[in-house]
């Protein structure tokens, strides 16, 4: 619970800090802007509202790394939603109304979060999981999109060094393997998922693990 506050509470400050024309530079979601991605973690902060609040009466069927689908390749941009992110974006207007929205759904997830029991079951997606594991796997999403903000932007704060690390020991699990020790937790996360191409070097080091990657996840 304390990992997804801080994860979700430096990504929400790095957004209200970026400068407008941060906004128009191209993000780490390929086809995306600084701006599309912003407005995606508006859709996702609705999601932690609407999750927290859609209890589920049986048991769960999913925990904090069985919550994410391993796709067979990335996003084609074709899905209907992620077409409607760059437009939706764009209706924004002035890069100060999306902080704004940003900043008042996304403390209001924050507080909601905060306030759960992390024993109760919710149900999203067609699955049944603690609150716990939900937020836990939220970790995981936020820290790679913190990554995925700043991939851009050299001045830009990185994730706290907490939650990088537990982003990767998630991203461990659901690949069923360790990642080298020489390995950083950004590099990890970034080759792991396929947001960076490992060197000659860095794949030697993966050995087998490297025929699994890049992990897409949905």
């Amino acid at each position: 619970m304390d990992l997804f506050s801080r994860s979700w509470a430096a990504l929400r400050a790095a957004v209200a800090d970026l400068p407008d024309e941060d906004f128009e530079r191209p993000s780490g979601c390929t086809g995306w802007l600084v701006r599309d991605l912003v407005c995606h973690l508006v859709i996702d902060a609705q999601d932690v509202l609407i999750t927290l609040v859609t209890p589920a009466e049986t048991a769960p069927t999913a925990d904090a790394v069985t919550y994410w689908d391993v796709l067979d390749g990335p996003p084609t941009g074709e899905d209907p939603l992620d077409a409607l992110i760059p437009r939706l974006a764009a209706a924004y207007g002035e890069p100060r109304w999306l902080k704004f929205h940003l900043d008042d759904i996304g403390s209001a997830a924050g507080r909601a979060a905060e306030l759960a029991d992390p024993a109760l079951r919710v149900s999203t997606q067609d699955k049944v999981l603690t609150i716990g594991d939900y937020l836990c796997a939220y970790v995981l999403e936020w820290t790679l999109h913190h990554l995925d903000l700043i991939a851009h932007l050299p001045s830009a704060p990185e994730p706290p060094a907490e939650t990088l690390a537990a982003a990767r020991a998630s991203l461990e699990k659901i690949a069923g393997n360790p990642f080298p020790a020489s390995f950083s937790d950004k590099d990890a996360l970034l080759i792991g998922t396929g947001r960076r191409t490992p060197t000659g070097a860095e794949k030697a080091a993966l050995g087998d693990l490297a025929s699994k990657l890049p992990l897409i996840l949905g």
